[in-house]
């Protein structure tokens, strides 16, 4: 994003809360690109941070090291301290009023005194109504009062009110000139100072528009500059990112602080700002001196709590050599913050006269409790007073007894304490142990072996054997020869075991978890690229590291990951075995399919095949139209289909709307013809009519000259597809149907025997010859069948090799396949993937693709002069009796043998049988008849 748009600042924010929407005013704050992570407890900030930083990898957001700070107790933020304490005024905005320089002689207090005066005469009730510089307001405009002297600089920074009437006070700037800037002519000292006030005050100016108030405009001198060069261009590139609107000065009382800011400017040189947001810098951050250092002898901690679960007090005393002796209580009267921490101060001394502490220093958090009892402060609460009495008596009994204040931070434990016994609730009677707390100074996995889940690493038998020499408990004399000799390939250093690779490298040995997680962050970390599992051992193993089963586990891994599930590569191996659909007899099953659109179109205007194929002989219909319609589906049923060769049993269409509409099922219902749907985005369902398109195609385009004339040769190809053997029947779709063979032009021009012997043939004759082969025609027909049977298991046998058998029950996790027409899988990119993730499956029959409109493309013609047709689907070259009439692709869960639940990388694919085909509930897709196959 370029700089100087006024709108950045406001995009960056609105995606920083997009990002981090679930996260904002819990465990951190954001504005704009300043970060700021809370955690109530140290132990919880560790998990803030890794959930920050995952975050950030995630959406691949980059962090400035030199801008960061962990662990620090109060930092700067937006101009403002935050810390425990809330959010407080930063003294460095006031600075150069704070250390202006004391009046020191009388005429320096009556100019000082004059300056405030003459505000005064501005402002009502100003003794009363001073404050500190107050925050900003969004909305609003801010106003900067600019003055430039001879020598020095000053500014103010300040907004209206809500009223409009008033303005406050945000910061106060002020600066000496260097020697060399004091050489500057006026109108460039003005240039020089605005510059410089904004660096300081960027992050104020970035996201307002901000007026700018003084005696010249120095931003008209500087943009009137055609060619501006030296420091006159770098000033001008640094205004260039910010909205300030320069307006004259029409009153003094603003200017005048800046004008007293100018003559007092600080003492100290000014240092160039070296970071975009000075103020970020982090108060302190690191670790407090020993107390016991600062104070030797006897230290009392104490503290007391109060909230919603009740009142504690807790206290802390440490003897000289550092031993701690720690006590709580819990008070079971109403008590408040003050008294509680009065309860813990005597709580603790008492604690002390018992262990004959003479000699005693106090340190508590509570201002008023220290200042009080030193006297400095005075004791008017009624219920404070008899516990001040109290303390001072126990404060007679020590030979030395003093108090001292210390932050929260540093009194933490005495802190613990109290907060604990106040939420705990106490049965009565009851004893609690003391608790103990031990210091570790090194991880849990220093101080042994890595041990996953309560076992042993697989490295624990050479690391003993390397450390003490000691063997497996009952190993025989064959594996400690075994052991001894892969001890040689290791080395230990200190507690970790490296082994020894072939070109004398060094690799590290993990355990269980740490493999996981190398093989986590190497395969799908910020740089990983989901490559497989024997690059990803290979690239571990070149990383420096080391386990027994790498490969193997490497290729488990890559088989469990997600990403790679979703976005590999479609599988073709089919899951089940071939089923086929046979006809029982001629006439019985019509196929009906749509080919089009078709572009050009014909002389007449048609753009569209209608065709019906008949599953028993392969006898095809076809007419051309314009249109499609649900009329003309309906009026070709009862013209080509009904009427010319009978009632059939079953109608199959695809999902078409204009194939399935109240007209088509009026219809068949009248007629009682089962209509049925073929399997949504699954041609080979409709393998029959689909082949006969492909084979219609093809004749059309050898016999077309022209393109506007294919509807004209239509009849003619139909009539060539007839007459033509068909493989998986043995004999022509003409001769099954009607028992003889039709005439072919040719036999017209050269007479063939057959013409021959029936010219000579008498009238009743050739009559007796047609009814001696209509009484044939069963046997062709039979024979056309055996003919199709044998063909069908030789198409299967060479189907079933490559079949994958896969199971898929209800319940099981799966993904769906996402098909090339679908919305996910477009893009320039192709950066889609092959699958969607899917959920628990109650019903086999919900996984499923989501119904679509077919993509059609051009599949016939000759360019540039020949037609194209857009066919509704990819054509098989499969035979048309051997399609598989339902089928869906889904991945399924499974269980490995050495792992949890995966997703299984498997494609599912479920056949309707033949008996099931022909259940009268099988429409819309057959989702009631794959339920009971799968069933």
């Amino acid at each position: 994003m370029p700089f100087g748009l006024k709108n950045a600042g406001a995009t960056y924010q609105r995606t920083m809360t997009t990002l981090f929407h679930d996260m904002i005013h819990k465990e951190m704050e954001v504005y704009v690109n300043d970060i700021i992570i809370k955690s109530k407890k140290a132990e919880d900030h560790l998990v803030d941070l890794r959930k920050l930083f995952e975050r950030l990898r995630k959406y691949k957001l980059k962090l400035n090291p030199a801008k960061c700070a962990f662990g620090a107790p109060a930092g700067k933020l937006l101009g403002f301290i935050v810390s425990k304490k809330g959010i407080e005024i930063d003294l460095v905005k006031i600075k150069a009023i704070r250390d202006m320089p004391v009046p020191k002689t009388q005429k320096d207090v009556k100019r000082f005194l004059g300056k405030i005066n003459f505000i005064g005469k501005f402002i009502a009730q100003l003794t009363a109504t001073s404050s500190g510089p107050s925050a900003t307001q969004t909305g609003r405009p801010l106003i900067m009062y600019l003055s430039a002297l001879d020598g020095a600089v000053g500014c103010v920074l300040g907004q209206h009110t809500d009223s409009g009437r008033k303005e406050q006070v945000i910061y106060y700037l002020s600066k000496k000139f260097t020697q060399y800037e004091a050489n500057y002519s006026f109108i460039e000292k003005s240039c020089c100072a605005l510059a410089w006030a904004a660096q300081k005050l960027r992050h104020y100016l970035l996201s307002h528009t901000t007026y700018l108030i003084s005696r010249s405009d120095p931003l008209k001198y500087l943009l009137e500059k055609p060619m501006p060069t030296g420091r006159l261009a770098k000033w001008q590139m640094i205004l260039s990112e910010f909205d300030i609107v320069f307006t004259s000065q029409k009153a003094v009382k603003g200017q005048a602080i800046a004008d007293h800011l100018a003559k007092n400017p600080k003492d100290d040189d000014y240092q160039p700002l070296h970071t975009y947001f000075p103020d970020e810098k982090v108060l302190f951050v690191g670790a407090v001196k020993d107390m016991s250092e600062q104070c030797p002898g006897w230290r009392l901690f104490f503290d007391g709590a109060a909230n919603s679960f009740g009142v504690g007090i807790g206290a802390v005393l440490v003897s000289p050599e550092g031993k701690h002796y720690p006590g709580a209580a819990k008070l079971q009267f109403a008590c408040t913050n003050n008294m509680a921490e009065y309860e813990a101060c005597i709580f603790g001394l008492k604690m002390a006269l018992k262990m004959e502490v003479k000699e005693l220093i106090a340190f508590s958090d509570s201002d008023l409790l220290v200042h009080q009892t030193l006297k400095q402060w005075v004791t008017k609460d009624s219920k404070i007073l008899p516990y001040h009495c109290n303390l001072l008596n126990l404060a007679r009994q020590f030979q030395s007894l003093e108090f001292r204040h210390l932050s929260r931070a540093r009194n933490a434990f005495a802190d613990a304490l109290a907060t604990l016994s106040s939420m705990i609730q106490y049965p009565d009677e009851l004893e609690i142990e003391p608790i103990q707390i031990q210091l570790q100074d090194k991880p849990a996995h220093c101080w042994a072996v890595d041990n996953s889940f309560g076992k042993n690493p697989w490295y624990n038998d050479i690391t003993d054997f390397i450390k003490i020499g000691s063997y497996p408990p009952e190993a025989s004399a064959n594996e400690k020869g075994f052991l001894r000799r892969m001890a040689s390939k290791f080395f230990l250093n200190g507690e970790v075991l490296y082994k020894r690779t072939s070109d004398l490298n060094l690799s590290r040995c993990v355990d269980e978890d740490e493999s996981q997680y190398m093989m986590k962050e190497v395969h799908s970390g910020v740089c990983g690229p989901h490559m497989n599992g024997h690059l990803l051992a290979r690239k571990i193993m070149r990383t420096g590291y080391f386990w027994l089963t790498m490969e193997r586990d490497c290729i488990d891994f890559v088989r469990r990951c997600i990403k790679c599930q979703m976005h590999g590569d479609v599988i073709r191996a089919p899951p089940t075995e071939l089923h086929s659909m046979i006809a029982p007899w001629p006439c019985s099953m019509w196929d009906m399919d749509v080919i089009g659109t078709i572009d050009p179109p014909a002389s007449n205007g048609h753009r569209f095949i209608l065709v019906a194929i008949e599953y028993f002989t392969k006898w095809v219909e076809a007419e051309s139209f314009k249109h499609v319609t649900k009329k003309v589906v309906a009026n070709f049923l009862r013209d080509h289909i009904i009427c010319r060769f009978g009632v059939s049993e079953t109608l199959i269409t695809d999902n078409a709307k204009n194939l399935n509409n109240d007209m088509v099922d009026g219809l068949c219902e009248q007629l009682k013809i089962r209509h049925r749907n073929s399997a949504i985005y699954r041609p080979q369902m409709n393998g029959a009519v689909e082949a006969a398109n492909k084979n219609l195609k093809k004749i059309i385009r050898k016999m077309t000259e022209k393109h506007w004339d294919w509807h004209e040769n239509l009849p003619y190809a139909l009539m060539a597809y007839r007459t033509s053997i068909r493989t998986s029947t043995g004999a022509t779709p003409y001769s099954l149907m009607y028992g003889m063979e039709a005439v072919l032009p040719a036999e017209v021009e050269i007479p063939s025997l057959r013409i021959l012997m029936e010219t000579k043939l008498e009238e009743a004759d050739w009559i007796k010859q047609r009814h001696e082969q209509l009484s044939l025609i069963d046997e062709k027909r039979l024979n056309a069948i055996c003919h199709g049977q044998c063909y069908q298991r030789r198409m299967a046998r060479a189907y079933n090799k490559k079949v994958h058998l896969r199971t898929f029950e209800e319940g099981d996790k799966v993904l769906k396949r996402i098909l090339p027409m679908q919305d996910e899988a477009k893009g320039v990119l192709a950066v889609s993937s092959h699958w969607t993730s899917g959920n628990g499956v109650d019903d086999p029959s919900d996984v499923r693709p989501v119904s679509q409109s077919m993509t059609r493309e051009p599949v016939l013609g000759r360019p540039p002069r020949l037609p194209r047709i857009l066919q509704g689907s990819t054509a098989t070259s499969r035979p048309p009796l051997v399609t598989s009439p339902l089928i869906i692709s889904a991945f399924t869960t499974r269980v490995a043998p050495l792992t949890s639940s995966i997703l299984a990388n498997e494609l599912l694919q479920v056949p309707l049988l033949d008996e099931v085909s022909r259940d009268p509930g099988h429409r819309s897709g057959g989702y009631k008849s794959m339920e009971k196959s799968l069933h």
